[in-house]
């Protein structure tokens, strides 16, 4: 009998640190690996439904209307797999339009609010090996729920002067959602991207996010690529639009990465 899905969100309140990038491509990757995933864009941006070649009209729902039909007060919404397929095997994507920019004001009156996600992902757990969230560059309504939903935490960090800024308030966030409202949350892999390993300043920003997060940062590094840059123009991932490249093998190594943590936690 497959396991429940592991639930992962890709946070970073900080933009521009690789977030949506990490998100696509461990989906993609998991995917590739022959176990279903799901990619669940929450991200008012939809950079990861647009990553993927999606047009969100063409799907008969997004995360948007599933958060109105549970704030309407109807049962958990009725999703399908087969509503949510992507074209590519075993990858799904429940995507995001710019109405969930709306989500804050829809939530601001509702009780247990910081759960709907959870609500709205519960019975999906058991179609999918791996959930994957994408988040956005905030620690608003929206990426408390992920929060909430998740197993575990990927916090990719930009190897640049200020990459521990607010890294501090991040970990707070977490630590509050664990005290009220998901006790097994944890942060899985610190995840460094856009390493440029000719300079010195990499060299340093990874030493002090080694020392300030130990073992929880992964030992694959992401370097800076122009192949990252160009593939979602392509609407596909890295992994897809140039597999030889440094950062799609590096990101393989990272899915490699977190399939091993996740074989080696008790569900």
């Amino acid at each position: 009998m497959q396991r429940q899905a592991w639930v992962l969100a890709v946070v970073n309140q900080k933009g521009g640190v690789g977030k949506t990038t990490t998100a696509v491509n461990l989906a993609v990757g998991l995917a590739q690996r022959g176990e279903p995933t799901l990619l669940v864009d929450s991200d008012p941006q939809a950079n990861a439904t647009s990553g993927l070649g999606v047009d969100p009209r063409t799907f008969p729902t997004d995360l948007f209307a599933l958060i109105h039909e549970v704030v309407s007060g109807r049962s958990t919404p009725q999703i399908t797999p087969s509503m949510l397929a992507t074209g590519r095997p075993n990858l799904h994507l429940i995507p995001a339009t710019i109405d969930l920019a709306g989500a804050d004001l829809l939530l601001a009156s509702q009780i247990a609010r910081e759960t709907i996600l959870r609500q709205i992902l519960s019975p999906l757990r058991d179609c999918y090996m791996w959930i994957v969230i994408d988040t956005p560059p905030s620690l608003g309504i929206l990426t408390v729920n992920a929060l909430a939903a998740a197993d575990g935490l990927i916090v990719p960090v930009q190897c640049e002067y200020y990459a521990l800024e607010g890294l501090t308030r991040l970990l707070q966030t977490v630590e509050l959602v664990k005290r009220h409202l998901n006790p097994t949350l944890e942060i899985w892999k610190v995840l460094l991207t856009m390493h440029d390993a000719r300079t010195r300043l990499s060299e340093q920003v990874e030493e002090e996010v080694r020392k300030f997060f130990g073992a929880r940062v992964a030992q694959t590094v992401i370097p800076r690529s122009v192949r990252v840059s160009e593939a979602p123009s392509f609407g596909q991932s890295v992994l897809e639009y140039d597999a030889r490249s440094r950062a799609a093998i590096a990101y393989a190594e990272f899915v490699e990465e977190v399939r091993a943590y996740a074989s080696s936690r008790t569900w």
